[in-house]
């Protein structure tokens, strides 16, 4: 003898569809299955958004829960047989599983592995736990034997807790009044220093300069370096201006080769 599986409800306003599932099933694909199946998705979207509201205040936007909350619905409803008992029971778990996905797969702002995430969410019940007992926040010894992971383990999950929502940079930093108050946190950030660029060159350039000959070398260093005009270069160096126009244009025509030549040999 086969036993009737119970089919209660959890809440007194959660529609009496067990007829209209029985119905569902026996149709096939075409415009009769697709009104029902419309029809039945309207009636439980109220216990849909009461699943939706239960995750806010993490980290995601309520429109966004109750969309992603709908689209479990849907595949409840698709999936759903009516001699597996109450659709409650089988849609709550489809939906709660499609909106923790939802965290999971589309709101970290940096992404973060499948097995760290889990760590994250050990190490984020065990502070949890111990904090309830206690104030202060607990060690890294005290996580590690709480949630079962060793330390580097829970350093990791504490990574990933901060990693989950991101501010922007508009975000007030949030510093007592009169000390910065309603600064943003860009307003924190450095500048870059307007020689920093000419250090970067500098450097870049220095194993070319390094394989000149000697007296290109001298006459870059007497241009570039003690700024001296042609003329005075040729005057010091018994040579007539034009050669050292030539020997100027050489050498760093034979520098910025080389230097681009090792940069795409490190890229």
């Amino acid at each position: 003898m086969t036993t009737a599986v119970p089919r209660t409800r959890s809440h007194d306003d959660a529609p009496d569809t067990e007829a209209a599932f029985a119905r569902l099933n026996s149709l096939d694909e075409g415009p009769e299955y697709q009104a029902l199946r419309d029809e039945l998705v309207a009636q439980w979207l109220p216990m849909s958004a009461r699943l939706a509201v239960k995750y806010r205040n993490r980290g995601a936007e309520i429109e966004d829960l109750y969309q992603v909350a709908a689209m479990g619905l849907i595949k409840a409803v698709d999936r759903y047989e009516a001699a597996r008992g109450a659709f409650e029971a089988y849609a709550i778990p489809t939906i709660n599983g499609e909106i923790k996905r939802h965290f999971r797969d589309s709101l970290w702002a940096v992404h973060v592995p499948r097995r760290v995430q889990e760590f994250r969410n050990k190490v984020r019940i065990a502070r949890s736990e111990l904090q309830a007992g206690r104030p202060g926040e607990p060690s890294i010894a005290e996580l590690a034997a709480q949630c079962g992971l060793d330390e580097d383990e829970v350093r990791a999950g504490m990574e990933a807790i901060e990693s989950f929502r991101s501010l922007s940079l508009e975000a007030e930093s949030g510093g007592a009044q009169g000390e910065g108050a309603g600064a943003s946190l860009a307003d924190s950030l450095g500048t870059t220093e307007p020689g920093f660029d000419h250090v970067i060159d500098r450097e870049a350039v220095k194993p070319a300069l390094r394989a000149l000959p000697e007296r290109e070398s001298q006459i870059l260093y007497m241009r570039f370096f003690q700024e001296m005009t042609q003329n005075q270069i040729a005057e010091e160096l018994g040579l007539s201006q034009m050669h050292i126009s030539r020997l100027i244009t050489r050498a760093c025509k034979r520098v910025r080769q080389q230097t681009l030549a090792e940069h795409l040999e490190a890229a």
